[in-house]
């Protein structure tokens, strides 16, 4: 992908995740027609970057007519997310910097909808480095589902839940 095209996806990834003056429908979908008419977007730059993007995080609807992220929304929005069984062990990717207050306080989900969580450290790795020097916590996402803590499967296979307290932390991976 271009430049010019990564960096449209990125502005694209807050329109559909963030932006709070514009009226999603009740799943979260953005009409394609609005990025083309008022933010610059061709209807070829929108295939690519759905087509291209190495997360798989946005979807259009069965028409084409509608766009929506998969998640990692700050907005209040329902992207028809399905109850699922976690995998025994999950992972969580963050910065160094981070690690004092995640295990007094657990993972928050701050300003998203849900903590984001990995099936394998490989992209939990990925995800720290965004934000600094990267550390991969595990997390026993089967004691907390025993416990009732409910998770869901993106349809780009991110796995969510509300909170994740420091007694299911159990380890941490350095890169």
């Amino acid at each position: 992908m271009d430049k010019k095209l990564e960096k449209k996806g990125k502005h694209l990834s807050f329109l559909l995740r963030h932006d709070t003056e514009y009226d999603f429908d009740e799943h979260g979908y953005r009409e394609v027609n609005d990025l083309i008419k008022n933010h610059g977007y061709t209807r070829a730059e929108l295939d690519e970057i759905v087509e291209t993007n190495d997360k798989k995080r946005y979807e259009f609807n069965n028409t084409k007519t509608k766009i929506r992220a998969r998640q990692g929304h700050s907005i209040s929005i329902n992207v028809d997310l399905k109850e699922a069984v976690p995998p025994a062990v999950l992972f969580h990717g963050t910065a160094t910097k981070s690690l004092e207050s995640i295990h007094k306080g657990g993972i928050e989900k701050r300003s998203r909808n849900y903590v984001h969580l990995s099936a394998d450290m490989e992209t939990a790795f990925k995800v720290g480095a965004r934000h600094g020097q990267a550390v991969v916590l595990m997390i026993n996402a089967a004691k907390m589902h025993e416990n009732g803590i409910k998770f869901y499967l993106s349809n780009n296979n991110v796995w969510l839940t509300d909170y994740v307290s420091p007694e299911y932390i159990y380890a941490s991976k350095y890169e």
